[in-house]
């Protein structure tokens, strides 16, 4: 029965249909693997990056940067935890003349002793962080850290 279709069915005919049936194969491969869907999905996720025993740097698409450790990398909502961010702080010169005043620095300041008082974690959508990446131990921001809480 098969033999009589390709039979009624030219070469050139044949040629066309798997030809066809090979790009739409890989157009659906392509697509499944560009968007990471099942099998498909990368198997270098961002989660085999972190290094658990060290600090993150999150950077978030409002300008914020928050410190802290990072888990739950590769979901839609990764979470942070042990944060710390940088905030202006006031010259201690301000009284004095002007004129003469140091530039404001910045200041470490642990989360969880804002007026809100919120716990010190927190569950980032994912859509919402440009990039993150591993602290060097020797960091001066870690080195804040440590002299925070050591």
């Amino acid at each position: 029965m098969n033999v009589r279709i390709f039979s009624k069915l030219n070469s050139r005919k044949v040629v066309k249909l798997v030809l066809g049936l090979a790009i739409i194969v890989f157009l659906v491969l392509v697509i499944l693997g560009w968007g990471g869907i099942g099998p498909f999905k990368s198997s270098k996720s961002i989660q085999t990056e972190v290094q658990k025993s060290e600090w993150q740097a999150v950077f978030l698409t409002n300008g914020q940067v928050y410190f802290g450790h990072l888990a739950k990398e590769d979901s839609q909502y990764p979470e942070l935890e042990e944060i710390y961010y940088l905030q202006m702080g006031q010259s201690l010169q301000a009284e004095k003349e002007e004129t003469e005043a140091a530039p404001a620095g910045l200041n470490l300041i642990k989360l969880g002793d804002e007026l809100h008082g919120p716990q010190d974690k927190m569950i980032i959508n994912r859509d919402h962080i440009l990039f993150w990446e591993n602290l060097k131990d020797d960091s001066r921001v870690v080195d804040a850290i440590k002299d925070y809480h050591p």
